[in-house]
């Protein structure tokens, strides 16, 4: 039975108020923080956005690093961050979803039943908009939102992997289109902008990933430019070439691709990453929810 516990209800500042509410659910891995904006009423659908970790951090370590929680209360979403299973080897947490990325010990956990559970324990306690259920990963955490988005395709309307990817292997399209934002370093050394493998387990690069997920979403195969955008602190000006596949996609779906020039696997975040994150999301619902 999920459990919730109230952790704090607001935060005084001189000039301003922020009253999210934190609470906590525990599905059987220990509690994680949830947050719900002060907004959010019970007779209005709200957004729900989970962030998925890296290999070897945690839920709470990668909202630390990217920040989420923190414009919940200003776009009005409902936020949680969970944690994968610690590997056996060394305690690393991890998700399976691929077989390059991450069950290095074959522990075939089920993470992305576990995703699936965690989106409907929210829906049944809270008014969730089911047109704005959104992932969000890095590495590990991206080629997790990539697995959970294509098996629950009804349910998933976008997902953002920065410096994740794809399955490699050959698949029929899923039922339902998803919108797909790839976010990837050129120069990222862990998980290649180019594809490569680990532990002899292939992966698709980041043009390879967002070109398949085009094609599932039935959009032409050839990309659009757009504007650049400024997504890396570290590297000056405005470093990030936007390829967007949307031409004739299904309704519903689309793709896309944002190259940080010279970007490592964990870059230096502008200011604005999080929030330019959130805006594409909200910019991409499902067209009908099925659930």
């Amino acid at each position: 039975m999920t459990k919730f516990k109230i952790l704090f209800t607001c935060c005084f500042c001189f000039f301003a108020v922020n009253t999210s509410i934190a609470q906590s659910l525990d599905l059987g891995r220990g509690e994680l923080p949830l947050t719900i904006p002060s907004t959010y009423s019970e007779n209005t659908a709200t957004p729900l956005i989970i962030l998925l970790h890296g290999f070897g951090s945690s839920g709470a370590r990668q909202d630390a690093y990217m920040g989420f929680s923190r414009l919940a209360e200003r776009y009005g979403f409902i936020f949680i961050a969970p944690d994968g299973t610690p590997s056996s080897a060394n305690q690393s947490r991890f998700w399976n979803a691929t077989p390059a990325c991450c069950d290095f010990s074959n522990t075939n956990v089920d993470d992305v039943s576990y995703v699936l559970n965690i989106i409907n324990e929210i829906k049944s306690d809270y008014n969730v908009d089911s047109n704005r259920v959104y992932l969000i990963g890095h590495s590990n955490g991206g080629f997790m939102s990539y697995q959970a988005a294509y098996e629950h395709s009804d349910i998933i309307a976008a997902l953002v992997s920065l410096a994740g990817a794809s399955h490699i292997d050959e698949r029929d399209a899923p039922d339902n289109p998803v919108h797909v934002l790839q976010i990837h370093g050129s120069a990222d050394s862990t998980i290649s902008y180019e594809g490569g493998q680990n532990l002899n387990n292939p992966y698709p690069g980041a043009l390879e990933s967002v070109s398949q997920w085009a094609s599932y979403n039935g959009c032409v195969s050839e990309g659009a430019e757009r504007e650049i955008r400024d997504l890396d602190s570290g590297i000056p000006g405005h470093e990030s070439a936007v390829l967007l596949f949307a031409q004739s996609c299904r309704a519903g779906g689309s793709s896309e691709l944002w190259t940080i020039d010279g970007g490592s696997h964990i870059p230096a975040l502008s200011d604005t990453f999080s929030q330019q994150v959130v805006e594409w999301l909200y910019a991409h619902p499902k067209v009908t929810a099925n659930r």
